[in-house]
């Protein structure tokens, strides 16, 4: 039998432990990479069973309400889905025409508001076009100066191309259409299925099912699970009341102001904000031209847009956010731009851009957690 001193004892467990904590990181890293790999393969039957749960979680106080006034699941659910339902019907029902028309008005003059950006772009940088060159810009990029009337109307040839071809085949026959009303029935019915009969999910109910893990083990699990869930559910929730919120306020903000198809897209900046400031990076870029360049506009509807935009931002970091949301997800600014580039490489889709925020605020917690846990230990 071999005897080492107590240094190299210590040497030995040292390395031991390192090894074992290696062997456990990949485990959990092939993992990881094979529920993912699962997920990408089987996502086109797993979407709607997610979606109908996660959208049972995030109706479940609503469903509650009703359940305590008529004392009867099936009842409930169809007052909810009335009381829902009917009023977004009588406002897509008497707002659609004035949507559709705005939109259709957007489209059809987004020549003109092109033309008159680079006629602007020419005149106050007149070198622009020349540092394009020379920076090898391509022939497309390269019209906006010299023929922005064509390069417009490639642009809309090409969103034509792209998304009208999409739609004319999507609406291809019966068949398509049965498609399209099967594609939203099965999200529907397991979301009545969950919110019905399905059960909150727990983390004391899952650990159940691992029998392998000691109790200490399983109490952690178990909390991590829960705090999973209230993190992801509770910040739908709350977000989807901010952006609601929001989206009325831009939108009568940019009525207001008179700028042409505010409604929209105020409405549009406030909804997109749902995975936050993808609102504000989409729709802000194309409402300052149109206040400039737009039927009526100017230096004083773009100044009025600005400001409503500033107004806005102002409220929600002040007010509807602090008092809604709070702090709950304990992430500063950097945090929350590095999760929209993270998770979005992740996922490869504007999932991670929704799940950005939920998904490092559990990681933030958990990683508290772990470190209490395994304080004295290390």
């Amino acid at each position: 039998m071999i005897d080492f001193t107590q240094r190299q004892q210590k040497t030995i467990a040292a390395g031991l432990t390192c090894l074992a904590g290696a062997l456990v990181l990949a485990s959990a890293a092939i993992v990881c990479y094979a529920a993912y790999v699962v997920f990408e393969r089987a996502a086109a039957a797993l979407v709607p069973v997610l979606l109908g749960f996660f959208l049972a979680m995030l109706f479940e106080p609503y469903f509650s309400l009703w359940r305590r006034l008529v004392h009867n699941a099936t009842l409930a659910l169809i007052l909810m889905l009335a009381t829902v339902l009917i009023p977004a019907g009588l406002v897509i029902w008497y707002g659609g025409a004035s949507i559709v028309q705005q939109i259709t008005h957007l489209v059809s003059t987004a020549p003109m508001v092109i033309v008159r950006f680079s006629n602007w772009a020419n005149a106050t940088f007149p070198n622009a076009q020349t540092v394009c060159a020379q920076f090898g810009a391509p022939s497309e990029l390269m019209a906006f100066f010299t023929a922005p009337d064509l390069f417009a109307q490639d642009i809309l040839a090409t969103l034509t191309g792209q998304y009208g071809a999409t739609m004319a085949k999507a609406g291809l026959g019966a068949l398509r259409y049965l498609s399209a009303v099967t594609t939203f029935l099965i999200p529907m019915l397991f979301f009545a299925y969950f919110v019905t009969v399905g059960r909150k999910v727990s983390g004391a109910a899952c650990v159940k099912e691992m029998p392998f893990l000691k109790d200490a083990t399983k109490h952690f699990v178990a909390a991590q699970i829960d705090s999973f869930c209230d993190i992801l559910v509770g910040f739908f929730r709350r977000q989807v009341v901010i952006c609601l919120i929001e989206g009325c306020l831009y939108g009568a903000g940019f009525m207001l102001v008179g700028f042409p198809y505010g409604f929209v897209l105020g409405f549009l900046l406030g909804v997109l904000n749902l995975a936050p400031f993808l609102g504000s990076v989409i729709i802000m870029p194309l409402a300052l031209p149109l206040a400039y360049f737009g039927d009526g506009g100017g230096m004083g509807a773009l100044c009025a847009t600005l400001g409503v935009w500033i107004a806005g931002q102002l409220l929600d970091g002040y007010l509807i956010t602090p008092k809604i949301q709070g702090d709950k997800t304990g992430l500063g600014y950097a945090g929350v731009i590095f999760s929209f580039f993270f998770w979005s490489v992740i996922f490869h889709s504007f999932i991670g851009l929704l799940l950005a925020i939920p998904l490092s605020a559990f990681c933030v917690v958990f990683w508290r957690a772990l470190k209490e846990k395994i304080k004295g230990v290390i």
